[in-house]
């Protein structure tokens, strides 16, 4: 009795400890590569007009319309594209639901034969295909996960695609601009900025994958920096050309 009851223990205490991080990335995903996307397009947009030899007014000016032309992009787009992908998996669904209601027999059949591909005995298989097929919005569901790879109960909004690209694009892309709206008067304070920024978008996605912070920090600030460096370098050889 003790010994069962050890390992019951153990096994309760291995399914507690036994998790996984969120390989689908969640809002955290999206959220941060927005973000991180407006600091490195907005930056090295700043740092290029800069190259010029442009006014500080100038610059701001350009760092405010990018913020702005960035967000509203990245929304336009995302809405764009989740409304898409959600018209796309719904009008399959009602695919799904005219076979399952013209021919119910068939999908059942079709059911119990994924769960034999899958090693489940025969007669097992058809019995759990009838009983799941019973109820025709588990039908769906079901159906739908196995064959689409959805979960019709948990499809993608658009709407909250579009606000929070816009949103996360926006606060990274405010970054390089916000030492300038509170009186910085050189080009370093955004630069360096935008690059602890980075530095910071890049340690939270190590969240989301196998890799340590402080790697997938420097990562991201080193790609950050060499897009400012060259659109720097440009932003002075044309301005030199114009000039």
């Amino acid at each position: 009795m003790a010994i069962i009851e050890t390992e019951a223990a153990l096994h309760e205490a291995h399914r507690d400890n036994h998790t996984h991080r969120d390989v689908n990335g969640g809002w955290l995903r999206p959220a941060v590569f927005g973000a991180m996307d407006g600091l490195v397009s907005n930056l090295a947009l700043m740092t290029g007009v800069a190259g010029g030899a442009v006014s500080q007014q100038t610059i701001v000016l350009t760092g405010l319309a990018g913020l702005a032309a960035g967000a509203f992009s990245m929304a336009a787009g995302e809405y764009t594209s989740v409304a898409s992908q959600r018209e796309l998996v719904e009008a399959e669904l009602d695919v799904e639901r005219r076979e399952l209601r013209k021919h119910p027999q068939d999908e059942e059949a079709e059911l119990a034969r994924l769960y034999e591909s899958r090693g489940v005995e025969p007669g097992l298989a058809r019995e759990v295909a009838r009983q799941l097929s019973s109820d025709p919005e588990q039908a769906l569901e079901i159906h739908a996960r196995e064959e689409l790879g959805v979960d019709p109960r948990d499809l993608p909004s658009p709407l909250v695609a579009a606000v929070s690209s816009f949103g996360s694009f926006a606060l990274g892309a405010l970054l390089p601009v916000l030492p300038y709206l509170l009186g910085a008067t050189a080009l370093w304070p955004a630069v360096l900025l935008a690059l602890l920024g980075l530095f910071g978008c890049g340690a939270v996605v190590a969240r989301v994958t196998a890799r340590t912070w402080w790697y997938s920090g420097l990562r991201q600030l080193a790609l950050g920096g060499a897009a400012a460096g060259v659109t720097y370098a440009l932003g002075s050889l044309f301005g030199t050309a114009v000039g």
